[in-house]
């Protein structure tokens, strides 16, 4: 089954798979029971914005979800597309973008597409799933690639070395790829180090910032605005999966780039276009995500009060400079699954929790997503039960042999 699914019986429908009913909000039903919600991507809070919930319904009404048939390049093309990726390439500060149907498949596709098997990859260890896909892609048509330890610098330099000596024989070029922010730790990729890089080293940069997007940045153009550092950003990619609160991606370079995607993206060219609803939706979006300036000052007030409410409380919340908030613990997977149950069951608190394999033995990860429809009730209430856990982990009222059952 897999080393997630060698935990099926017991967890499946509550500790994975689980229904989060109602409207999307931080107060929603779990199992029949209101739980405060700190799951969901919903960053800006634009999920069920009244503005986005008309233009949803007002671009299903007049266009169906059917419309426009068939692929961007054949029949699919639109100029609600067009206008799309054009206002997303000049909130980008890039000459062009393209739209992509999906976060995960888009990044697998751009990474499959812009390199050959003479070209190199230096990436960092940490990337996200649909980074390491795009990168396997490569080395089964016989690419190379080096990653670095985890915003290491010195190490990625090393790697720099090692891809220029590979494609001084090979002929090829370098892409190097990191996260803006990174969506597990929410620490920051080192953007602004990285394009220093290019003064010593000839590298494209292509930056996954699906969890920067909306949220970094003065205006929220992303984690290159964050360290001013746009113009030295090649290739920048986001998905409208979580700011946005909707359902596809875009990715925005020079005219070059984004035109050698259009001809060349195998995932694009022989899928069907974006449905009408989604892009009317995702213009709605974008268009408050630019004006309404609240939105986003919500979300760091509310992210403020929760990282250091932690970290006044004891909690090891790690390099986190995004909203991504995790809180690092010590325990077991029995210690994990107890954990999350007693906080959906006696406290009310839904967050989702991380534990071997996809980090070390012995390490718990309690990772919450605070949104601009938070409160500092809330928030409150969150770090009160969280000390109250602590408190009984440390006693060891969660040690258990097997994970928890329902």
């Amino acid at each position: 089954m897999g080393p997630l699914g060698q935990y099926m019986d017991e967890a499946h429908g509550y500790f994975t798979f689980p229904k989060l009913e109602g409207d999307i909000h931080p107060k929603m039903k779990f199992r029949g029971k209101e739980v405060l919600t700190w799951s969901l991507n919903n960053y800006l809070g634009l999920a069920n914005h009244p503005e986005v919930r008309k233009a949803d319904a007002e671009g299903a009404k007049e266009y169906g979800l059917a419309y426009p048939m068939g692929a961007r390049m054949m029949s699919g093309q639109t100029s609600k597309h067009e206008e799309l990726e054009n206002n997303l390439a000049e909130f980008e500060g890039k000459p062009d973008a393209f739209l992509l149907n999906f976060g995960y498949q888009g990044m697998v596709s751009i990474i499959d597409t812009l390199v050959s098997r003479n070209d190199v990859i230096v990436y960092d260890s940490e990337s996200h799933a649909c980074i390491m896909d795009g990168i396997f892609l490569h080395k089964a048509k016989g690419g190379k690639s080096f990653a670095y330890a985890h915003n290491d610098m010195a190490k990625c330099q090393k790697m720099l070395d090692f891809a220029t000596n590979k494609t001084n024989e090979t002929g090829g070029g370098i892409l190097l790829i990191t996260e803006g922010v990174f969506g597990m730790t929410g620490d920051l990729g080192k953007l602004k180090d990285i394009v220093a890089l290019k003064e010593k080293y000839n590298f494209r940069i292509l930056v996954d910032d699906a969890h920067g997007f909306g949220t970094m940045g003065k205006t929220g153009a992303g984690t290159s605005e964050h360290f001013g550092v746009q113009d030295g950003i090649d290739i920048y990619f986001a998905t409208f999966a979580k700011a946005m609160a909707g359902i596809g991606a875009f990715v925005a370079s020079s005219e070059d780039v984004v035109n050698f995607l259009r001809y060349n993206m195998r995932s694009q060219i022989f899928a069907k276009s974006l449905p009408m609803p989604m892009v009317i939706g995702a213009l709605k979006r974008l268009e408050l995500l630019k004006t309404e300036k609240k939105l986003k000052e919500n979300l760091w007030t509310v992210v403020k009060a929760l990282q250091k409410g932690l970290r006044d409380a004891g909690f090891n919340i790690g390099n986190t400079e995004s909203p991504v908030t995790p809180v690092y613990l010590s325990g077991s997977v029995p210690e994990g699954t107890n954990i999350t149950m007693d906080l959906r069951e006696n406290y009310n608190v839904f967050c989702s929790i991380v534990t071997y394999p996809v980090i070390p033995k012995g390490e718990l990860l309690l990772r919450l997503i605070p949104t601009a429809m938070h409160t500092l009730e809330d928030v409150e209430y969150t770090i009160n039960a969280f000390k109250a856990v602590h408190k009984k982990l440390v006693a060891g009222e969660y040690k258990s042999e097997t994970i928890a059952k329902v």
